[in-house]
């Protein structure tokens, strides 16, 4: 394991001493890849699993499962729901790459459960368009993981979906919490 990279201040504008976050990010790049060796490994998962989780900083989804590098496809987006993109990642993933297990990651203290579809709405007044994407904000963390467990079950394009178990992840005591899908 390598040391972490030092934190970065959370800012897209100038920093002290010059420069932006993604110039750090940039300058962090270059003193990760001096030092970086080609693994030797291809694109399909050793653990032949999929991850579909929240984008949500605080949770390090290596870490949580005990995963290293090249052991799972990782899918992140707001809230960890199953949207048509994340099935279009998990056929590629399954049909294209080998993966055969799907575990689905929630959390605790979710920010789209303090959204509504009226955000879409706010967007469309502010910027003159309406976003052709849904939030998919949800109240009931545990009821949206059971609806993202059924979207992938019932997904045509998954040839695999005996093995889809999902979790709500504890941002307090980094536990996974496992969602009875027939609750």
């Amino acid at each position: 394991m390598s040391t972490p990279a030092p934190r970065l201040a959370p800012s897209a504008d100038p920093l002290p001493g010059g420069g932006t976050v993604i110039d750090r990010l940039v300058t962090a790049n270059r003193a990760y890849a001096a030092g970086f060796t080609d693994p030797g490994m291809g694109a399909r998962p050793v653990q032949r699993v999929a991850v579909v989780a929240c984008m949500d900083a605080r949770i390090d989804l290596h870490a949580a499962l005990g995963l290293q590098l090249g052991d799972c496809h990782t899918v992140r987006n707001a809230g960890g729901v199953v949207t048509d993109d994340a099935i279009r990642s998990l056929t590629i993933s399954q049909r294209a790459l080998g993966t055969r297990s799907v575990i689905l990651i929630h959390h605790t203290g979710c920010g789209l459960q303090t959204l509504t579809e009226d955000f879409r709405h706010e967007l469309e007044m502010e910027v003159g368009q309406r976003p052709a994407w849904a939030v998919e904000a949800f109240s009931d963390v545990d009821q949206d993981v059971r609806q993202s467990m059924q979207r992938v079950r019932t997904s045509p394009f998954l040839p695999h979906t005996d093995d889809v178990r999902g979790f709500v992840f504890d941002v307090t005591t980094g536990l996974l919490r496992e969602i009875d899908p027939r609750a």
